[in-house]
């Protein structure tokens, strides 16, 4: 029996503000997997669920996310690795991954750099990270260069006309800052300041009074929560109390805008939006159905966005696996068929994967937080000018 079994690993960050969002995505993952009998055709899954954070980081942590990628590497039987959730990790584990011709697929990354050499990528990007030379790596999400247009979007339907922006000076939160820089002109929005933060601060009271002196009206955080996310917004909302408070992905989660979960209070709710790649769930193909078999096994009828994204991570895996055959052990041929995908029906809508890994998928969501900090879907983005 051992030989019709295979590995599929996931590495997330279980641990800190970001596990908001991730124990959906494994619960999403867990879902498909379950709905499948525990198997991809022929084969029986073992499903291995791997954090990547630390209790003393309270983020994803470097060693981890090397280990886990070692672990899954050193795996004859992993054809599919899920991960990771922060670009930042996955530069990290891509390399290692891809030494071993393992294929990976994260439910979440955005940063350029790990795909593309287009305008927020780094010097040696994105060869650096594919020793062999060979691509390993796919995503379902739209890149940055789409999110960063997608927030600009929302900030000049907001009526922004002085942005603030403050990274995270993570490679996602940095190239992010710099994408929006390089699209503000097509949007008809100024960016007055782009500022690399020290996460660890205990506070960005001097940060806050110097945007209030560049004339800011809105603010936009280019990171992850946990990277001073919460501070900053109570911060910034001190010094400006009308101001707009916008940012990605990363930070848009009940971990920034619900006061019960450690983020800001109740007050500031009212002038926070922030993108994320998913959109209405409900509205999704699929989407009421999976809603209701969330719901039915887990409880929350509304779950994080990011946990239908979990869902088709695990779903793309088994359909590929089982359209394989006999052949769907092999990693090798599991990667190719991931980047023969042009047109897949799924969940989240019709997508393929480009020669870079890229899904086709053009579109963010813009939430808004209601009054005690939910995320309540607004409207679907889908710029028509970006970076190239």
């Amino acid at each position: 029996m051992s030989g019709n079994t295979i590995d599929i690993y996931s590495s997330l960050p279980l641990q800190g503000s970001s596990s908001v969002q991730t124990i959906p995505v494994v619960n999403g993952i867990k879902l498909a997997l379950a709905q499948a009998g525990g198997k991809a055709g022929k084969f029986t899954v073992n499903y291995i669920s791997l954090d990547d954070s630390t209790a003393a980081a309270g983020k994803w942590d470097p060693s981890q996310t090397a280990a886990n990628a070692r672990k899954a590497a050193s795996d004859p039987k992993t054809v599919y690795y899920i991960g990771e959730f922060n670009s930042g990790a996955s530069e990290i584990s891509i390399p290692i991954l891809n030494q071993d011709g393992v294929p990976q697929v994260s439910p979440a990354n955005t940063y350029v750099g790990l795909t593309t050499n287009l305008p927020g990528s780094a010097a040696g990007e994105p060869q650096k990270y594919y020793p062999t030379g060979k691509r390993t790596y796919l995503r379902i999400v739209p890149i940055d260069s789409i999110q960063g247009a997608a927030g600009l979007l929302a900030m000049k339907s907001a009526g922004c006309t002085k942005v603030a922006i403050a990274n995270d000076k993570e490679a996602y939160g940095a190239g992010l800052a710099q994408l929006i820089e390089l699209e503000k002109a097509e949007y008809g929005v100024t960016v007055v300041s782009n500022t690399g933060i020290d996460s660890t601060a205990s506070n960005f009271r001097t940060y806050s009074q110097t945007i209030k002196s560049e004339g800011a009206d809105c603010f936009y955080f280019s990171g992850i929560v946990s990277n001073g996310g919460v501070q900053i917004a109570k911060d910034v909302n001190a010094a400006l109390p009308k101001a707009k408070i916008f940012g990605p992905d990363g930070g848009c989660s009940t971990s920034w805008t619900q006061a019960s979960a450690g983020g800001v209070p109740a007050s500031i709710d009212p002038l926070m939006e922030c993108t994320i790649a998913t959109q209405n769930l409900a509205a999704y193909p699929g989407g009421k159905s999976f809603l209701a078999a969330y719901k039915a096994k887990y409880g929350p009828a509304a779950p994080d966005p990011y946990a239908i994204y979990g869902y088709e991570i695990m779903k793309l895996a088994l359909d590929t696996i089982k359209s394989l055959g006999a052949d769907g052990s092999n990693k090798a041929d599991v990667l190719k068929a991931l980047f023969a995908i042009k047109a897949r029906d799924s969940v989240i809508g019709t997508y393929g994967f480009d020669a870079n890994g890229d899904t086709t998928l053009k579109s963010y969501g813009l939430y808004s937080a209601d009054k005690i900090g939910n995320l309540v879907f607004k409207s679907t983005l889908t710029p028509t000018k970006t970076v190239s």
